[in-house]
């Protein structure tokens, strides 16, 4: 039991990231982004191929997924720069659905739906799996945690005020003097990164890959996890991420509370019970859990007479 909560809370770190990063792009800048399992995935394949195929260490592996995510999201960025609501959406899942068809058929390089097996963790055959297990919990909850402070000095530097102003109003931004075709494009490639990383520590955590794993579906949850936590807070981003990844888990407990049910009839209970417990969680607090703050603005001035 005590080894199945710490994978728990590991895979909830994992969400955080996830989490994070989509705080990043849509919470504080509003660009939307459905391509989240893609970039996802991206970090994923391009950490585990360069330890595997390409024998290097775990933190070169890392280094290399956040930034080759990073790439991607402004390639991203670039493509879409012209396109406003629902076609930069279809894009960005276009995108996901493109890595995912590039890692089922290029065998050569991601050895196609049999997936990349054996990618190496952080001291895994030393400490054993319960010492591995542990010790990853550890780090991901770290990473977590720098990368908190990290976007949480964005959110509150001028940067991050003038990302707001994108997302409350481009034009105004833009009249204002501001680029904000740049910004838009340095706020998705650090967003994307975070993706990346997330996808690099899963990885190494699990030791193995497939186009399988990184199903659209988790686009969703990490988009119900920002939106319960609150959209545009950093904190309320990793509140929501360890709500959905408690609700995901609890409600695998179904099958002792109903018996007699067949295990699709299961998995369909446990859809339903997931869909209306976030349901509740929306309506009794519509701005998520913990919203984002309005800026305060000083109106008192001293004055000098």
């Amino acid at each position: 039991m005590e080894s199945y909560l710490i994978s728990i809370v590991t895979f909830a770190g994992i969400y955080a990231l996830l989490t994070l990063g989509l705080n990043v792009i849509w919470g504080m800048t509003g660009l939307i982004n459905l391509g989240l399992a893609g970039f996802f995935a991206f970090g994923a394949y391009a950490s585990a191929l360069v330890t595997t195929t390409g024998d290097m260490p775990i933190l070169v592996g890392v280094l290399v997924a956040i930034l080759a995510t990073a790439a991607a999201g402004v390639l991203m960025t670039l493509v879409t720069m012209r396109l406003r609501g629902d076609y930069l959406a279809i894009v960005t899942l276009g995108f996901s659905e493109l890595i995912r068809l590039v890692a089922s058929n290029e065998i050569w390089l991601t050895n196609g739906t049999d997936g990349i097996s054996g990618i190496p963790g952080p001291w895994r055959g030393e400490l054993g799996p319960a010492g591995f297990n542990m010790l990853f919990c550890v780090l991901t909850l770290l990473t977590v945690a720098l990368v908190y402070v990290f976007v949480q000095r964005l959110r509150h530097s001028p940067y991050g005020r003038m990302l707001r102003a994108i997302r409350d109003d481009e034009l105004a931004t833009a009249v204002a003097g501001k680029s904000t075709r740049v910004v838009k494009i340095q706020a998705f490639a650090i967003g994307a990164g975070v993706l990346g990383l997330a996808g690099a520590f899963y990885g190494h955590y699990t030791s193995y890959i497939a186009p399988d794993i990184f199903r659209p579906l988790i686009t969703i949850y990490i988009f119900l996890a920002l939106t319960a936590g609150g959209t545009g807070n950093n904190l309320g981003a990793v509140v929501g991420a360890f709500l959905v990844m408690a609700v995901l888990e609890g409600t695998r407990f179904l099958e002792d509370l109903v018996p007699g049910l067949a295990g699709v009839q299961y998995a369909a209970l446990r859809e339903i019970a997931i869909g209306v417990i976030l349901i509740v969680v929306m309506h009794v607090r519509p701005t998520g859990l913990i919203p984002e703050r309005p800026p305060v603005i000083d109106i008192h001035r001293k004055s000098t007479g």
